[in-house]
């Protein structure tokens, strides 16, 4: 069988290993270290913010978050639906409930219209979110001018879920820089990887400092060991930070990488009725994390699972659009708030979209084959 082309695996680039040799040399392998400090310090000046704090996990940066912002059990926190569970999982660890916002054209990603009726509803029953998490979907940020303007405007913090768009940026300022917080993912699929991790940024230094504090089972200022305040396990390994800082040195060239292979696509497919490519706003520059197209269902006689099924016959890995997060079993309890009564965005995209093979290290004779593929089966 030929070899498998990869929905998007880890690219490694060499200058990785002279971090980690570092590590092994100064026997600093443990967590923290000079490659987490240099790692925080070096993401927080790409981004453009004033501080960082590297975690074992994009989820427990989040969880992070929402304890900073004092999410508590009985409170409410409002989420992108369209998303992995990551995004809300921690939600639940707080005790707290999820309350879903639906998606909008123009960039799969929160609706400002489903969330100014969702907030409005909120303050009319005086029960306002603790926070917002908005998702940044594939890499292509949100609204965030309409989002930021109606949170500010009740007061409530937002949580910026930039897990998949790292290198992205929305009106020439990165993206995960707008909420109170930002999130990032260094998971195996990334667009950098550190094999597993996650970063949490911020201008507010103060509560970095103690998302640090926190990170370390929230042991205090004693000679002792003594805890007055529940702490997690949630900091970043030496080692681990070192992959990141050689990871974060080609960070540019990766973007630029799965931006070309989405234009290859939308060349390709340009002149099938009933395909569209997952849109970019404009003002707005997407990391492409994953190439991500739609098939209208009144256009193409083949269903994208189908179409799915034959990619992987070709040994070609490919994969939905993310499943609702208010249609999961774990979740069907909960609120949720379409974009318009006519029609629920989110669902969709989940019904009609595609995640297209997006690995960096693919070649282009491997994309082709992709193409060639899809395009004689439509």
């Amino acid at each position: 069988m030929s070899k498998r082309i990869l929905l998007s695996s880890p690219h490694m680039s060499g200058t990785e290993q002279k971090y980690i040799q570092e590590a092994f040399y100064t026997n600093w392998i443990a967590p923290l270290g000079a490659n987490v400090d240099g790692f925080e310090r070096e993401l927080a000046e790409y981004v453009g913010v004033k501080a960082a704090s590297a975690t074992s996990s994009g989820t427990g940066a989040i969880h992070l978050a929402l304890d900073l912002v004092g999410v508590k059990a009985g409170d409410t926190v409002f989420c992108s639906t369209l998303t992995f569970i990551a995004s809300a999982n921690p939600i639940l660890y707080l005790g707290a409930k999820p309350v879903f916002i639906d998606s909008e054209p123009t960039t799969w990603n929160m609706s400002p219209q489903a969330l100014a009726t969702a907030l409005q509803e909120a303050a009319t029953a005086g029960k306002l979110p603790k926070a917002v998490i908005v998702v940044n979907l594939y890499g292509q940020s949100a609204r965030m001018d309409e989002i930021m303007q109606l949170c500010n405007q009740y007061d409530v913090p937002v949580i910026e879920d930039a897990a998949e768009s790292l290198g992205s940026s929305y009106k020439g300022r990165k993206s995960g820089t707008f909420g109170h917080f930002g999130i990032y993912s260094f998971n195996g699929n990334k667009i950098i990887t550190t094999s597993g991790g996650g970063m949490l940024v911020s201008d507010d230094e103060t509560l970095i400092a103690r998302s640090r504090f926190l990170a370390t089972q929230a042991r205090d200022a004693a000679k002792h060991y003594q805890h007055s305040v529940v702490g997690y396990n949630y900091r970043m390994s030496n080692i681990v930070a070192g992959i990141g800082r050689g990871q974060l040195e080609v960070l540019d060239e990766r973007v630029a990488q799965k931006r070309a292979i989405f234009e290859r696509y939308a060349a390709a497919f340009n002149e099938i009725d009933g395909i569209d490519m997952m849109p970019e706003l404009e003002g707005t520059f997407s990391n492409r994390w994953l190439s991500t197209m739609t098939m209208d269902p009144k256009k193409i006689s083949i269903s994208p699972y189908a179409l799915m099924d034959l990619l992987n016959e070709a040994n070609i890995e490919s994969r939905p659009v993310w499943k609702p997060l208010h249609m999961q079993p774990l979740f069907e309890d909960c609120t949720f708030y379409p974009h318009a009564a006519d029609g629920v965005v989110s669902e969709r995209l989940f019904a009609t979209g595609v995640c297209l093979p997006s690995d960096s290290k693919m070649t282009v004779e491997e994309q082709q084959k992709v193409i060639d593929l899809i395009v004689k089966t439509l």
